[in-house]
């Protein structure tokens, strides 16, 4: 079979429109190729002075339940999938007048961008799952030794270049560049349509559940100058299609506005995921300075400036070089705290906006990644993380539980006072890695523990820098919350924490030691709270 195929008969139907006029006009005009087409296309084409043969006559038969049924017929299949080079193919071809299409021109109905519309209702989604379409791209994709398939109209150009330079006919390379295209469009086509109907099958749950099986597709963004460590080649992939209703917030980090600043790394992209994660658990202006996957500095406030002042002085030696996330538009005055009074280093900020006045003054540290995602709504629903042979996928943790089901065991209950500090507190101490401990003063995380292989370290550790940031904000030491982000196995976690001025305690609780923890929080005097749920963050 020869290589280069003339084209004599194309098939055009697209939702996307643009440049199909010119495309099937200089077709027909410079090669005279037949144009076949339907419904809204075909009456677009002969607006612009295409000569076009209705789908209909060209079948014999009718469109008909609403456009639901008008490809499907053997004399478009037939035409795309008959083999050139096969004499019964063409026989029988001849023998039912079948003649042979050898271009096919579809995109598809537009499910993804339908659903997209949070008003949208099942019925219209399933309208725009699109039948006719994905079925000629596929044949004709299947027989791409003779027809030509197009799905992009970003290709129009390049094939009538070709067909200019080949006396009208377009090359097999060519062809099978195509025939690539249309099997990762279908294949993407179809996921987003699974995924889509995955989530509506269980949007009666309270939490999402990973699904059985899942097709996930990605696009990628960009490559990084490298990951974790200069001899590791990386990039960023962002969810494609329908899986990102999933794997996606309604304000995500990959998809936010870079303002200004150099590239982020892989470093940066993982520290910044978690600081934007960790803000926007809180409803009222929060600020996290996160540095190494943990949240080094953290406040809640009346006004965003003054929330990041607190956080930084939580702890402004580890700040140098941080993450800073806010929750809310952040200020000039806020701009002027880190930059000129702190002098602070900052790798990345990353809140919903920022005034002009601020990036005007953010603009002079051009090195200073700033990154606006336009909200601070919700959470993805799941997570994906890679391990040797597969991914484990889990629903995303967030601090969702009722304090009214939380129950107090031991003989001193807590404060209202102490109860908004425990509750703080065990929002951060979420964003902290295990075994955490995270210890609070005046809705500031001023002493962290993270990732001790045992939890008595973390508490030492957590209790001396909030002792530290006490002498440095000129707070009185003492009268601390401390979260744990898992039960305490024995009672010498508690005896630590009482001797360095904790008065109360929020935990998962659910140890067999719980008794002689909750014995000790008596004899310090301490009140201690059972959330019944752990928050682990490995």
């Amino acid at each position: 079979m020869a290589t280069d195929v003339k084209i004599k008969r194309a098939l055009i139907s697209v939702t996307d429109k643009t440049w199909v006029v010119e495309f099937a006009r200089e077709l027909q005009t410079v090669y005279g190729v037949e144009i076949i087409s339907t419904g809204g296309t075909a009456r677009a084409l002969e607006e612009g002075g295409v000569t076009v043969i209705p789908i209909e006559e060209y079948t014999g038969f009718p469109e008909m339940m609403d456009g639901r049924v008008k490809t499907l017929h053997p004399k478009v299949h037939g035409g795309l999938l008959a083999r050139r080079d096969d004499p019964k193919h063409m026989a029988e071809a001849a023998e039912h007048g079948i003649g042979m299409i050898d271009m096919v021109v579809v995109n598809l109905y537009e499910f993804e961008k339908t659903v997209a519309n949070p008003d949208v209702t099942f019925a219209d989604a399933i309208e725009h799952i699109d039948i006719g379409g994905p079925s000629m791209l596929r044949s004709a994709a299947k027989n791409a030794d003779s027809v030509t398939v197009v799905s992009d109209p970003s290709d129009y150009a390049g094939i009538l270049t070709e067909m200019a330079a080949h006396d009208g006919a377009t090359t097999l390379e060519t062809r099978r560049r195509l025939q690539l295209k249309v099997y990762q469009t279908t294949a993407a086509y179809d996921t987003a349509i699974s995924t889509w109907l995955a989530a509506q099958a269980s949007e009666a749950s309270e939490q999402a559940e990973p699904p059985a099986s899942f097709d996930l597709r990605l696009e990628k963004v960009d490559d990084l100058r490298y990951g974790e460590n200069p001899q590791q080649t990386a990039a960023i992939y962002r969810f494609a299609d329908g899986f990102a209703q999933k794997g996606s917030s309604a304000n995500p980090l990959v998809g936010a506005e870079q303002i200004q600043g150099k590239p982020l790394s892989y470093n940066n992209y993982l520290d910044a995921d978690a600081a934007w994660n960790l803000v926007r658990e809180f409803d009222g202006p929060a600020c996290v300075i996160l540095k190494h996957q943990n949240p080094c500095g953290s406040a809640t406030a009346d006004d965003i400036t003054t929330a990041y002042d607190m956080a930084f002085a939580c702890d402004p030696k580890s700040a140098f070089g941080g993450i800073i996330a806010c929750n809310r538009e952040v200020p000039f005055e806020l701009v002027e705290h880190f930059a000129d009074e702190n002098k602070q280093f900052v790798e990345v900020i990353i809140a919903p906006s920022y005034t002009p006045e601020a990036l005007e003054r953010m603009a002079k540290r051009p090195n200073l990644r700033v990154l606006a995602t336009g909200g601070a709504a919700g959470h993805a629903a799941l997570e994906l993380r890679s391990v040797d042979g597969g991914v484990l996928v889990q629903c995303v943790d967030t601090v969702a539980e009722d304090p009214a089901t939380f129950t107090c065991p031991t003989d001193r209950k807590p404060t209202d006072a102490e109860m908004a500090e425990l509750m703080f507190a065990w929002r951060v101490c979420k964003g902290v890695k295990s075994n955490a401990i995270l210890i609070s003063k005046n809705n500031a995380g001023i002493g962290m523990g993270p990732g001790q292989p045992n939890r008595v370290d973390s508490a030492l550790l957590a209790c001396e820098r909030a002792e530290d940031a006490c002498e440095r904000m000129g707070w009185e030491k003492g009268g601390f919350a401390c979260a744990s982000d898992a039960f305490f196995p024995f009672r010498d976690n508690v005896d630590v924490l009482a001797a360095h001025g904790v008065t109360c305690i929020i935990q998962p609780g659910g140890s067999k030691r719980d008794d002689e923890s909750i014995e000790a929080c008596n004899e310090h005097g301490i009140a201690m709270v059972f959330t019944g749920a752990r928050h682990f963050r490995h």
